[in-house]
């Protein structure tokens, strides 16, 4: 997978900008503040249609605009896709080689991107929502219909909150109502915990021995799924549905004192252990960043394996983050495989050396110098 061009219009502090790409690796070079970050924000928004710094898309449209437009020229194993995302303060649309595709849904996954930024470390020592959220992400990428799945679980989610909230204490609830509410939550919710449970285990498979080479194999890591609904292994759907809606029914008074849904994948997290101990508790912070590197580096095998190809590797700002044999271990991995987009303040803090093919791009007010 390759993108030739990136084409960007009132996105962020990008008023016009059109960049023909022609390298392997390409660096964004310039003081903080001045857009680098942007640019590689909108290749992630143009393959996920969504930000991984913002839940308001409307921040994405530049100053006194009215909307904002991303379009991108992908080479792919199988032909060019060209790709084009409008923004809007009413909402999105979204265009493959200029048919607009009726769902969102039907746009992602055409173009893969693998993300990692400092902030990543959050996923290996942060909150479970930002596991759930790296899981959301990435596996929308390789199962488009897993999307379909989540929001349509979130739907529910919240029309049954809604119920147990207004419900609450007088419990005057209508049980036959409840009953829709819960099948229909449990009928999604175990699509997404048999497709979670899978992606991890397919993720420890190259997380594993990526780690290990990373710490000349004195580290060992392993991933694990941690649903809140007891999975002893590899039920069927039919057995998990039966399972969830017994485990709803023993928790139904405790929800309605608290109006809240307790059991499903919106309260899932998944566990990082290395050498027997969980990384977020006990890992040092080289141990975390190195979780948090293996991780990512595994996300590029995965997606290869489900998509047939490469997806493109964003790093901001994250080669200053790492030591030496971090970064020459992930400068390895994309080396001459990966087409790679990197924003950095200063080419000092690593081998410029080591990158074949590359390019190099000024940053400055919103502009390029090549």
């Amino acid at each position: 997978m390759f993108l030739n061009k990136l084409v960007l219009q009132q996105y962020r502090n990008y008023q016009q900008v059109e960049l023909n790409i022609n390298h392997q690796v390409n660096l964004f070079v310039g003081p903080n503040a001045q857009g680098k970050t942007n640019l590689l924000e909108a290749i992630f928004v143009l393959a996920l249609t969504k930000s991984h710094r913002t839940h308001q898309d409307k921040e994405l449209i530049g100053w006194n605009a009215e909307q904002a437009s991303i379009y991108g020229e992908v080479e792919k194993k199988y032909g060019t896709a060209k790709l084009n995302l409008m923004l809007t303060r009413q909402g999105k649309k979204a265009k493959i080689n200029g048919l607009e595709q009726r769902k969102l849904s039907d746009f992602i996954g055409t173009f893969n991107v693998v993300m990692f930024a400092p902030e990543d470390l959050e996923i290996v020592k942060g909150a479970p929502g930002i596991r759930r959220r790296f899981l959301d992400m990435e596996l929308g990428q390789v199962h488009p219909g897993y999307l379909y799945d989540t929001m349509q679980y979130q739907k529910i989610l919240t029309q049954r909150n809604q119920y147990l909230k207004q419900t609450g204490m007088a419990r005057n609830a209508d049980d036959a109502l409840l009953g829709v509410w819960n099948e229909q939550l449990v009928q999604f919710g175990i699509k997404i915990m048999k497709k979670r449970q899978s992606f991890i285990r397919q993720l420890q498979v190259w997380a594993e021995r990526i780690h290990s080479g990373i710490t000349g194999g004195q580290e060992e890591l392993s991933i694990h799924y941690r649903p809140s609904l007891d999975m002893a292994g590899d039920e069927d759907e039919a057995m998990l549905f039966s399972k969830f809606m017994v485990q709803l029914s023993q928790v139904k008074d405790q929800e309605f004192r608290r109006g809240s849904t307790l059991i499903g994948p919106h309260r899932d997290d998944m566990v990082f252990i290395i050498n027997g101990k969980e990384a977020q508790v006990f890992g040092s912070q080289g141990q975390q960043r190195t979780t948090a590197l293996s991780l990512k580096l595994a996300e590029l095998e995965l997606i290869r394996e489900e998509a047939g190809e490469y997806p493109i590797l964003l790093l901001d700002d994250v080669l200053s983050e790492l030591d030496r044999n971090r970064q020459t271990q992930l400068i390895e991995t994309f080396q001459n495989k990966v087409q790679t987009f990197i924003t950095t303040t200063g080419t000092e803090s690593f081998d410029l050396g080591k990158l074949q093919n590359a390019a190099l791009y000024h940053v400055k007010d919103g502009g390029l110098l090549a």
